[in-house]
């Protein structure tokens, strides 16, 4: 379906103690080959500021800045759609940069087959450092749960993720944004955007670089808090729930069963492991080659899935055995 209007697009960021991060997500817009758009950083109740980052970019970018107590990102990306007055809304994660013809593919898409909200995948740069590289490639890969996310354009469903996606003002309208959830938020949000009926599209070609974490402990933490949401995400929408997300729980619960195994009786059960391994180095050193990079690449993607697997087990026996609440069992993780 051709785009019915022009298109006057709404970059919407987050930000939370990241004023490096958006220096340089803010560099890169700067270098867009599309240019009619404007820029909303919502400070998520920082203590380290971006306020000064921003003002150095008010006379080369059409930029506002606002600071709001801290509520996490969902409600800062709401508070910001509320204050655009663009038509379309980009929203980015502050540790993202985009390329510079980012806007203009995106531009291009809608205005050939638009669609009501869209998602884009992510890439790692070359000077990423090596952790930041083997967390992509963890987080992206076809053999983790890169494959589960999908990057085929041809989905019948495909849910947009918030470090890259796009709604239109009308899906904000309808919906009102994101729910006050602090982890995955951004699939309950596009589960709710498509039940209203909105059209939703991966857009392969408007990736961005995405830095993620840049520590064993946050990325962990992130993992293990999007294991929890899981489990959350499936109370608030239980169609939302497939056996592909049981994954990464029985490979957790396998690989204690295989290391108990190696300790104690056999060393055979860790040799599948073993393996899976091997095929994760490999492939990951067919990717970035480099031995070493590769290295940490499999062993980030064994702390993605044990991560993930500890907090859906630990959501699953609170939500679902012991029959809690959202905000009881995870005031602390998440509310606090």
């Amino acid at each position: 379906m051709k785009n019915k209007y022009p298109i006057q697009f709404s970059i919407i960021v987050p930000v939370y103690n990241r004023p490096q991060e958006t220096e340089e997500l803010l560099a890169s817009l700067l270098q867009q080959t599309y240019h009619d758009f404007e820029v909303i950083i919502v400070e998520d109740g920082s203590s380290v500021l971006s306020e000064k980052v921003v003002r150095n970019y008010m006379d080369k970018l059409t930029i506002k800045y606002f600071y709001k107590e801290n509520s996490g990102p969902g409600q800062s990306r709401n508070y910001g759609m509320q204050r655009a007055s663009g038509n379309y809304f980009i929203i980015l994660d502050s540790d993202v940069v985009v390329p510079k013809d980012y806007l203009q593919i995106v531009y291009n898409r809608l205005q050939n087959h638009f669609v009501d909200a869209f998602g884009g995948p992510d890439a790692a740069m070359d000077d990423f450092t090596p952790i930041q590289k083997a967390i992509n490639y963890a987080m992206t890969s076809f053999f983790t749960t890169g494959g589960i996310r999908g990057k085929n354009e041809s989905m019948e469903k495909f849910h947009p993720r918030s470090f890259n996606m796009g709604i239109s003002k009308e899906v904000f309208d309808k919906t009102k944004g994101f729910s006050k959830l602090r982890f995955g938020e951004d699939i309950d949000f596009s589960i709710r955007i498509m039940v209203e009926g909105f059209t939703t599209a991966l857009f392969t070609d408007a990736y961005v670089y995405h830095k993620r974490r840049n520590s064993l402990k946050q990325f962990f933490k992130q993992v293990y808090n999007s294991g929890i949401a899981r489990i959350n995400l499936f109370k608030r929408h239980p169609k939302s729930l497939k056996m592909v997300h049981f994954f990464p729980a029985l490979f957790t619960i396998g690989l204690l069963v295989g290391i108990f195994s190696f300790l104690f009786i056999s060393k055979w059960l860790l040799l599948p492991f073993l393996l899976y391994f091997i095929i994760l180095f490999l492939d990951a050193n067919k990717q970035y080659k480099a031995p070493k990079i590769a290295l940490q690449s499999a062993f980030m993607s064994f702390v993605m899935l044990v991560g993930y697997g500890l907090g859906f087990i630990k959501a699953f026996y609170k939500r679902i055995i012991l029959k809690e609440l959202e905000f009881s069992s995870f005031e602390k993780t998440f509310y606090e």
